[in-house]
């Protein structure tokens, strides 16, 4: 019974997070946090970020937006580096933005938007962050597990994940592994939130450096018992393979739609393109949200969805993480794609093999 588990133990949490931290690649503490990754998302930008400090935020999508929201509420003057949603932001343009503003000292960033559907090169990034002497917080929400992501070696200060996305885990509990540098950071930062449950600092006194032996407060047990399965079930099927099956969903569901005719990559360049979900372009006269709609229809069960905001009209998204990474559910999704737009499958249904079958 769900109901009737015996308590969690605090050595049980604790094993865990070490295997949050053998996947991100870290030695750094790793704090997993009872709640959605937006809570970790916002607890590290207002641990970090301080009236008198300069932040750089790269915008790639909508989560970039909300980042910068925070970081002007924490005081902290923002420098905004915005890129088109069908592309990536590249190094050179980060290492551009901290030239012109040498006062520079943290930078926030997404490595995967799943909402719409590109990712950023987080390695020569993270490089030219490290050269600078910036805390680089990275929102690795959608690419854990769908792609590599070397915490230590990259030199990402603030790594931030959720186990819903390519996982295939739980919401209800998120993760965040915290650098030395990190650290010191927030523990210098007057404003940083303590007594609070956006606070780094009261988990780091009460749960890390007291060795771990105590819990601070009653876990989120069922989604912890969820979180630690998923990382089993990565570990019994290895994370290579995992990636390499986001790796293939994607490329096969981009050579498909391709073949379709009737949309388009919305992100232009496959290298710039998300593993977890290929967002689509719409021909004209084709209204993605009833589009969307049809699908839901027909096919409820198919993880398909209208982009959102200014996008609802003109751009479709195909989920293709954790569970949803098969050539089975890209087939199905293409085949109910051409018949609500009248055309055959055949077509993208032999393009998506042939290139699912290179790809993996």
């Amino acid at each position: 019974m769900l109901l009737d588990l015996p308590p969690m133990t605090a050595a049980q949490f604790a094993a865990i997070e070490d295997k949050v931290a053998a996947l991100l690649h870290t030695q750094a503490d790793v704090i997993v946090t009872q709640g959605e990754a937006l809570l970790p998302l916002e607890a590290a930008i207002k641990g970090a970020a301080h009236p008198g400090s300069t932040a750089l935020n790269v915008i790639t999508g909508p989560y970039g937006q909300t980042f910068g929201g925070w970081l002007r509420d924490a005081g902290a003057k923002v420098v905004d580096l915005a890129a088109p949603f069908d592309a990536a932001v590249t190094a050179e343009q980060v290492a551009d933005a901290l030239r012109a503003n040498p006062e520079i000292d943290f930078v926030s960033l997404v490595h995967a938007e799943a909402a719409t559907g590109n990712t950023n090169p987080v390695a020569e990034i993270a490089a030219v962050v490290r050269e600078h002497g910036a805390l680089l917080m990275l929102d690795a929400v959608a690419s854990v597990a769908a792609e590599p992501l070397l915490t230590d070696a990259w030199g990402i200060d603030l790594c931030v994940i959720g186990g819903q996305k390519a996982m295939g885990g739980p919401a209800g509990v998120s993760a965040v592994s915290v650098s030395e540098r990190a650290w010191q950071r927030i523990e210098a930062n007057p404003a940083a939130p303590r007594r609070s449950y956006l606070s780094l600092l009261d988990w780091k006194a009460r749960w890390t450096d007291a060795g771990r032996t105590q819990l601070p407060h009653a876990p989120a047990q069922l989604e912890m018992l969820a979180l630690d399965a998923c990382l089993d079930a990565i570990t019994a099927e290895t994370l290579d393979a995992v990636i390499a099956r986001h790796r293939a969903a994607a490329a096969a569901t981009r050579a498909g739609a391709t073949a379709l005719g009737t949309v388009a990559p919305f992100v232009r360049l496959a290298e710039h393109a998300a593993p977890v979900a290929t967002t689509l372009r719409t021909a004209e006269g084709l209204d993605a949200t009833e589009l969307a709609a049809e699908l839901r229809r027909h096919a409820p069960q198919l993880p398909i969805q209208a982009g959102g905001g200014a996008l609802a009209s003109t751009m479709l998204r195909l989920n293709h993480y954790g569970p949803a990474a098969t050539a089975e559910t890209v087939v199905a999704a293409l085949e109910s794609l051409a018949q609500a737009t009248g055309v055959p499958a055949a077509a993208a249904v032999t393009a998506a093999t042939e290139a699912w079958e290179q790809a993996i």
